[in-house]
């Protein structure tokens, strides 16, 4: 199978290799200075996220819709020997936003480790090939590196996913990486120094302080940005909006581009609950156990297209929107249940326009 074919069949492709026509264009352009080991300056970083339009005229999609400022405090700090910490509710796009800083910077978004309360120090540090530790003892040969490790060699961004679900003696494994920029291999008596261009992303959810809060010798090391929900309903449309039209292109899902009024009342629904009041602030209501996350909204379309795509006429309408959208409310069958039903009969029944989507959401019970 070729290289080509082998990329087509792939279900997500990472950001170097699906927008790498974006940063190669961004390069040839890119005539501002560069930090040591990245691949572009730190205003197309910026351009490459927030997107724009290049002196040849390509277009530079957005990957982010939110204040610019964040994204250039974020890129600020990688270019100084602070590492960052996106911090945010679920579904703010921190994870969106640090593949893509690494993307940008590295050229490599893969150095990534994954944070769970299993999470062992040789994810962060390394582990050892244990045939060849046993056949031939300690070695460089049977080190087997993290991608921590491999980061700091090459010099590269590395990605740590929800760093408050680790262990906090695990979490401190980072502190001299962080402060010393090397990480010590004892049984060799050696250490890797990190190259020009290394540091490290972090991100963490605000509903997780108190699982592993991190140490102060550790929160010392970061400087950290806060990714808000969408600050107003138009730009959590538009960023629905995008990310479903991509997701239906990724995913090729024979179904028309959803209405935009569709789109426009997910959304409605996902703020008003978020926000325990309805759009017009007249109404107070009663707010679900989820976060209602914007990722969430971009899931309820999504899943509202493919059911319109296979089993409708193709229009997403009402009928296919009603059963994703009552999964992403009710988390918790007693406490949601209540919740939703309160909305539906108080909020939904009485908008003009709606009556289809209450009798969709009836429907279903």
């Amino acid at each position: 199978m070729s290289e080509t074919s082998s990329a087509a069949d792939l279900l997500r492709r990472h950001a170097e290799h699906e927008y790498a026509g974006e940063l190669d264009a961004l390069a040839r352009h890119d005539e501002r200075p560069r930090p040591p080991g990245w691949r572009l300056s730190p205003q197309a970083v910026v351009t490459y996220l927030m997107g724009g339009t290049l002196a040849d005229g390509s277009v530079v999609r957005p990957k982010y819709v939110g204040e610019r400022r964040l994204m250039e405090t974020a890129v600020a700090t990688l270019c100084t020997d602070r590492a960052l910490l996106l911090l945010g509710v679920p579904g703010t796009a921190k994870t969106w936003v640090a593949e893509h800083l690494a993307a940008a910077i590295s050229g490599d978004s893969t150095l990534l480790v994954q944070g769970t309360a299993g999470t062992g120090e040789e994810a962060l540090r390394y582990g050892w090939n244990y045939a060849r530790l046993i056949a031939e003892g300690p070695s460089r040969a049977a080190l087997v590196a993290s991608p921590m490790l491999r980061a700091m060699e090459r010099g590269a961004i590395a990605r740590v996913e929800e760093l408050t679900r680790m262990p906090a003696d695990v979490q401190d494994t980072l502190i001299t990486v962080l402060s010393e920029k090397s990480l010590p291999i004892p049984e060799l008596g050696a250490e890797v120094q990190a190259r020009r261009g290394f540091n490290v992303i972090a991100t963490a959810n605000n509903r997780d302080r108190g699982v592993n809060e991190l140490s102060s010798a550790l929160k010392r090391r970061f400087n950290v940005v806060v990714l808000p929900t969408p600050a107003t309903a138009e730009q959590e449309l538009e960023i629905v909006r995008r990310r479903v039209a991509e997701l239906g292109e990724a995913l090729a899902i024979p179904a028309e581009p959803p209405a935009l009024e569709e789109i426009r009342r997910v959304v409605t629904v996902f703020r008003e609950l978020r926000e325990g009041r309805t759009e017009d602030g007249r109404t107070k209501l009663k707010q679900p156990t989820g976060t209602m996350s914007t990722a969430e909204a971009i899931s309820v379309v999504g899943s509202g297209l493919a059911l319109a795509a296979h089993f409708g006429d193709g229009r997403l309408r009402a009928d296919e929107i009603a059963p994703s959208l009552i999964g992403a409310v009710v988390k918790d069958p007693v406490q949601d249940d209540v919740v939703w039903r309160e909305y539906l009969e108080t909020v939904v029944k009485e908008r003009d326009g709606w009556r289809d989507l209450y009798r969709a959401c009836r429907a279903l019970g």
